[in-house]
């Protein structure tokens, strides 16, 4: 209990420009709610489905940033705000369903690049202004991997985070979509395993070289990596594990709904994963950070002996992957 208690304890009272920045949030919250339903039907069910992808993004990478003095009632978790979730999923939700009603005839993938090149201009000002006001700081892993240079207190690299985050959680909600509007997918009876796996390498190498600053891969061979300390054993690794699962999801579950297959491939990659990870850290390969270990509350799974932390964050992470190799593959199967 003094563990948990001890990760608890940070700055929470709000100050007054953080009050009005919360203001700010609800007002746009507001509003979004008001003006998209003339823009899209089921906006609910889209802003709910942005939103899970959203937190899940936030309580996977939660040790990388820091989110304080925002009000006794803000957190869900620690330091992860509902109001940063609610603010993230107004803005980036407002972004797409605009974007798609005022180009409809536009390709999907040209679409999805003007959201990023959007998204960057827009949040770019709004971190800035977040870390000026004392709610936004970055742990010192974060801070030791970057260049250096910052724009008013926020590191340059904040250009890459903006893509890839945005990029992973449209992914998501693109996926989702595809059921919301009962989009009618054509399944192609010869997977494109080398396209497919290219799609996997990409989206594991985006994710895995921005949350490096929480977990390092030491002790494999020079040669393997290919980023810092990316090495593509361990990425290989991963696109295998997801690659056998799309193997055995095809075979025994085609039939299935689409949430059922996702949920089903989830439990698979999960179930292969926890394990693998927990031999990288028994062996010194994996070493998370100590931002990262300052989240343990010292519960550890049984047999694997992992924090449950870790063990929690691999199917946050396997979700967020495996729905942003599913849009893909599908936004290319079907030429949308």
């Amino acid at each position: 209990m003094n563990v948990i208690l001890a990760t608890c304890n940070f700055d929470k009272n709000a100050t007054v420009p953080i009050l009005f920045f919360e203001f700010f949030v609800f007002a746009s919250f507001a509003a979004a709610m008001f003006i998209l339903p003339k823009i899209k039907d089921k906006v609910w069910q889209r802003f709910l489905i942005m939103a899970l992808g959203v937190l899940i993004f936030e309580l996977f990478t939660a040790p990388m940033w820091n989110n304080h003095k925002m009000g006794q009632w803000a957190y869900l978790y620690h330091d992860v705000s509902w109001i940063l979730t609610v603010g993230w999923t107004t803005l980036i939700l407002s972004v797409v369903l605009i974007v798609d009603k005022l180009l409809p005839h536009r390709k999907e993938w040209q679409r999805f690049v003007l959201y990023l090149g959007i998204l960057i201009f827009a949040i770019v000002p709004l971190e800035i202004w977040t870390v000026n006001i004392g709610i936004r700081g970055y742990s010192p892993e974060v801070l030791n991997t970057t260049s250096g240079t910052k724009v008013l207190g926020v590191p340059i690299e904040i250009l890459y985070y903006t893509p890839v985050f945005t990029g992973i959680i449209i992914s998501f909600y693109k996926y989702w979509s595809f059921v919301v509007d009962d989009v009618p997918l054509v399944p192609l009876k010869r997977r494109k395993w080398l396209r497919d796996i290219l799609i996997a390498f990409t989206g594991i190498f985006l994710v895995e070289v921005m949350i490096e600053p929480m977990a390092n891969n030491q002790n494999l061979p020079q040669w393997s990596y290919i980023f810092h300390d990316i090495s593509f054993l361990i990425t290989g690794m991963w696109i295998a594990i997801i690659a056998a699962t799309a193997i055995l999801v095809g075979k025994f579950f085609s039939h299935f709904p689409i949430i059922y297959r996702f949920l089903i491939a989830l439990s698979i990659t999960t179930v292969l994963a926890v394990p693998i990870e927990a031999g990288l850290i028994r062996n010194g390969i994996r070493v998370y950070s100590e931002s990262a270990k300052h989240y343990y509350t010292g519960i550890v799974m049984p047999v694997m002996n992992v924090p449950i932390e870790v063990a929690f964050a691999i199917p946050c992470y396997m979700a967020l992957l495996i729905a942003f190799m599913r849009y893909w593959e599908n936004l290319l199967d079907n030429s949308l």
